[in-house]
């Protein structure tokens, strides 16, 4: 069975890392695919990371499973809770499925709207400048739209690290329901996703990455992913409550206002379409991001409000 996981886990990494190939001096380790060894250590040795809850009503059981959109690549593999988890349920949910070549062609047509908006040329300048120093090809970001390349280069602030986005955990569960043959489905839509970081305006645009931009050259956004990625492999949940503490985004009423769209808003949807999902009569395992779980309106708390019999699984 390991091998074959190993297998599944090799082939499912190819999908969306590349081959190892030497980068310029000055640039940020690339990620890079795992081998067939690499990827069956990595999951021999894996160990549980994120947080888990076991969802129960009308006498099946599945899952919730906070994870992170960051992180090294011996975290890509689930431990053994989380995978008993994953193969003990029929069909597994993400907030969107990256290895459906229409999912992944639908959520680049969306990133690159407004992919030609302009900027001020300074504020236009450092843009390409922090770009250049990420190594990101050009022809990647320039199809997508300005602050769509701000918001990119702050999640990948972290490579120097080993902390990349390709290394989230998952597009794992995506190869695994593959290759055993279960049932992937995307909770969300590419297009529900890009909207909720389009800037509304010109001048919300330039706001946007001129804070962003700041956020780099001020190290911040550096250590906001170090922390966050290192809170879920952790598995810190009190810490992970405490987030609008700790964050440096909730100061003002229009960043609290923006958490709630990208969080409290989204989730009573999420939990509609997950416990479609389970009382259709099949278990599931939902895996979406671990600021989805937290607080009052967090999907543990609204799947208790639904009836349901909800308990943190321990991770040894």
């Amino acid at each position: 069975m390991m091998r074959r996981l190993a297998r599944i886990a090799t082939l499912a990494a190819g999908l969306w890392l590349s081959p190892a190939a030497p980068a310029a001096e000055a640039c940020p380790p690339a990620a890079q695919a795992p081998t067939p060894e690499q990827a069956q250590a990595g999951l021999a040795q894996a160990r549980d990371r994120g947080f888990l809850w076991r969802i129960s009503k009308d006498g099946r059981s599945s899952y919730l499973y906070g994870t992170v959109h960051v992180a090294k690549l011996a975290w890509m593999y689930p431990g053994p809770a989380v995978m008993r988890a994953a193969m003990a349920s029929e069909q597994i949910a993400l907030e969107i499925d990256l290895l459906d070549p229409a999912t992944a062609q639908r959520l680049a047509a969306a990133l690159a709207a407004d992919a030609d908006a302009a900027l001020p040329a300074p504020l236009a300048a450092r843009l390409r400048t922090h770009a250049e120093r990420a190594c990101l090809p050009p022809q990647v970001l320039g199809m997508m739209s300005p602050e769509m390349q701000a918001l990119t280069l702050s999640v990948m602030a972290a490579r120097a690290d080993g902390l990349d986005p390709s290394y989230a955990i998952d597009p794992f569960f995506a190869g695994l329901a593959r290759g055993l043959g279960k049932p992937v489905v995307s909770l969300e839509t590419p297009e529900s996703q890009i909207e909720l970081l389009r800037s509304d305006s010109a001048q919300e645009r330039i706001e946007t990455v001129e804070k962003t931009l700041q956020e780099l050259e001020n190290g911040r956004a550096r250590t906001m992913v170090q922390r966050i990625a290192a809170v879920w492999a952790d598995s810190r949940f009190d810490e992970l409550q405490r987030y609008q503490q700790w964050c440096d985004c909730a100061r003002t009423a229009d960043e609290r206002r923006a958490l709630r769209r990208l969080l409290d808003e989204r989730n009573p949807l999420l939990a509609e379409r997950i416990a479609a999902l389970h009382e259709s009569g099949h278990t599931v395992f939902a895996a979406v991001g671990s600021l989805h779980m937290i607080g009052n309106s967090g999907l543990p708390a609204l799947f208790e409000q639904r009836g349901y019999r909800v308990e943190r699984v321990a991770f040894k």
